[in-house]
């Protein structure tokens, strides 16, 4: 029988993951896997749930939301393993399990990563961190670090909207200065977002962008004035905002610099608190090896956001 690990998370999301894990066991010995359950919390961390990970492990189970992904894929690249990850959407963001098209229902997430190969995926690295969808800065963009865990896992979403309201007093502008070899911006910003995914706080932002091209897609809103920027938030919601980019800076690229004078100023990674500015950020092309993302469903988006001519 081949061997695979689980390692959870308890308190993420509304700890779903706890009432499946006889199902999520029961289908992986259906598929001919002894899976070994590992609990993450403050007295077993990720390096502690992978020092074994090397005694013939097929592949690695990860239950949680972005933050909890974030982990093990940091670890795994600082320890050098290799084996493939299957992603569980048990946060209260799953930003990214949402992008490589895992189904909500964790059965139906569980039968999709055993009965797909594997397929080779880009992750983001900002300063010596990693991260699997975006890293942000500006309004709104840390709302999930200010969160607490108790309130997420009570309401859920509507955490991070409430928290998200606590801010708007202190809307304000941010001067920073963006280089790379495909794109550019000094001046004001209201909030910038590096995706190697495609959404953030379950809004498809980057609908443009590909986890798996070696490019990240870069989206920096300007410090306009608010009549100018309310039309853009229209335009965010339905899906319009980057063919024509009023107000809003937009290119890819696999490596840029982020900098600013504001000492304030916070970095967030998929939902935890990011490096200290400057920030050099960069794609890691094929760094992963992702279960249950099929190249057949990432080729078609990339057909539907870039239509032939």
């Amino acid at each position: 029988m081949k061997k695979a690990k689980l390692l959870y998370n308890p308190s993420a999301g509304e700890s779903i993951v706890i009432d499946k894990l006889d199902e999520i066991i029961r289908i992986h010995q259906k598929y001919g896997y002894q899976l070994v359950t590992v609990r993450l919390d403050e007295s077993f961390r990720m390096k502690e749930a992978l020092s074994d990970i090397n005694d013939g492990y097929d592949h690695i189970i990860v239950a949680g939301g972005d933050g909890t992904v974030d982990l093990l894929v940091n670890e795994m690249m600082s320890a050098g393993v290799k084996i493939p990850i299957g992603i569980l959407p048990a946060g209260t963001a799953n930003d990214y399990s949402k992008y490589i098209g895992m189904p909500p229902d964790l059965s139906a997430a569980c039968e999709k990563i055993l009965s797909a190969v594997p397929v080779p995926m880009d992750i983001g690295m900002i300063n010596d961190r990693y991260f699997i969808n975006v890293a942000s800065a500006g309004l709104f963009t840390d709302v999930s670090q200010k969160t607490d865990d108790d309130m997420k896992n009570s309401i859920g979403k509507l955490a991070y909207y409430l928290k998200g309201l606590e801010q708007l007093p202190n809307f304000r502008k941010i001067h920073v200065r963006i280089t790379s070899k495909d794109g550019s911006y000094e001046g004001g910003m209201f909030m910038v977002l590096v995706f190697n995914g495609r959404t953030a706080g379950n809004i498809e932002l980057a609908y443009k962008a590909q986890g798996n091209d070696g490019k990240l897609d870069v989206i920096l809103i300007k410090d306009e004035a608010l009549r100018e920027l309310f039309p853009l938030l229209i335009k965010f919601l339905r899906g319009e905002h980057l063919e024509e980019p009023v107000g809003l800076v937009y290119f890819q690229t696999d490596e840029l610099l982020i900098e600013t004078t504001d000492r304030t100023l916070v970095s967030d990674i998929d939902g935890e608190r990011g490096p200290d500015f400057p920030l050099t950020i960069r794609c890691i092309p094929d760094a992963i090896m992702v279960m249950g993302a099929n190249e057949e469903d990432l080729a078609a988006r990339k057909r539907a956001a870039w239509p032939a001519n």
